[in-house]
């Protein structure tokens, strides 16, 4: 078995029953809240997660699939767990160890993810592959969950704000192995640490998001900040995926398929017209899912693979940025099938 070979053999994605249409925010728009920009185009539907369903809840749906596929004794051999939950319900700590709990598993290497944004999921890729390649660790899990949009976006103060309708809940996992089945060929990770912070959180009256107080969080758009992140967002996915094309010596014009996270349309469409692919070789999952943040590229892309639409040999790249910009990445696998 080679050790300096990774492979991610298998993905796998979990979306809660919950179906929410437009409507439902639309019957709450505030008409002195409102804004053209493309950022706020809203989905068709998106879903949401239950009353009471946790984000280990999730992963354990997200994993399932992956489990049946390949038995629970696949389960043995992660000692490495990578979890990124967007809206944490444990205070300070994410929900890593939870999740671990219920897989019944207690790896070596257990690790929250808190930053990445809607690139964890190859951030954690990255990671894993590193630590699988310098250490003894056998295979690796990665999770991402987005539950927020169920919980912080359909409070009675932040329901009628444009940016409510985007989002949608949902996960998706990974597993990776030593081994050339379904290699990974390239990571490019960029941390843009100038834009940090610039995706704030707000609330009326001004507080602390740990502070007590009567006003509900919601992100902070300025037109001016909108105007930044969509210049900014429009560059730099196209920046990571060329780099690692240029690494591997073919044009982007020859990537089977383009995975990437799913802010708006508008994103969509330039990334795609960037690169110079297809609309049927970058596959998304918008309009029925919105905006599914960390979750967006796993889900995708299972479904994807689903459909028929990612034949063993293809070369795949998964690509996005987070927050306001302040991180990139893009990764290149071969895939090699389930």
């Amino acid at each position: 078995m080679s050790t300096d070979t990774v492979s991610l053999v298998d993905i796998a994605g979990y979306l809660p029953e919950n179906v929410v249409s437009a409507d439902y925010f639309a019957r709450y728009a505030d008409p002195e809240d409102v804004t053209g920009s493309l950022m706020f185009k809203a989905p068709k539907f998106r879903r949401h997660v239950a009353p009471g369903e946790t984000p280990a809840d999730m992963a354990e749906r997200a994993i399932a699939p992956i489990l049946a596929r390949r038995g629970r004794e696949v389960l043995r051999e992660v000692d490495i767990l990578i979890v990124h939950t967007q809206l944490p319900e444990t205070g300070i700590v994410g929900n890593g160890g939870e999740v671990a709990a219920r897989l019944g598993i207690n790896p070596e290497w257990l690790i929250d993810l808190h930053n990445g944004g809607c690139a964890a999921f190859v951030h954690a890729m990255k990671l894993a592959r590193q630590l699988l390649i310098s250490t003894d660790a056998r295979s690796a899990l990665i999770v991402t969950v987005q539950n927020s949009a169920g919980q912080i976006f359909t409070q009675e103060q932040v329901r009628g704000k444009p940016q409510a309708a985007i989002p949608g809940d949902g996960a998706g996992a990974g597993l990776l192995v030593k081994s050339g089945a379904s290699p990974i060929l390239d990571i490019e990770t960029r941390h843009l640490p100038e834009f940090a912070g610039q995706m704030t959180v707000l609330a009326d009256p001004p507080r602390r998001y740990w502070e007590a107080g009567p006003g509900q969080m919601h992100v902070g758009f300025t037109e001016s900040k909108i105007a930044k992140v969509l210049g900014r967002g429009n560059r730099i996915v196209p920046e990571v995926t060329q780099a690692v094309c240029r690494r591997l010596g073919i044009p982007s014009t020859e990537l089977d398929l383009l995975v990437t996270n799913q802010p708006n349309r508008a994103f969509l469409r330039n990334w795609r017209d960037a690169l110079q692919l297809p609309a049927e070789r970058h596959p998304d999952t918008f309009d029925e899912c919105g905006n599914l943040f960390a979750a967006g590229i796993p889900v995708t892309f299972d479904r994807a693979v689903d459909e028929g639409r990612v034949p063993a040999g293809a070369l795949v790249v998964f690509a996005g940025f987070a927050h306001a910009g302040d991180f990139a990445a893009a990764a290149a696998v071969r895939w090699g099938g389930r």
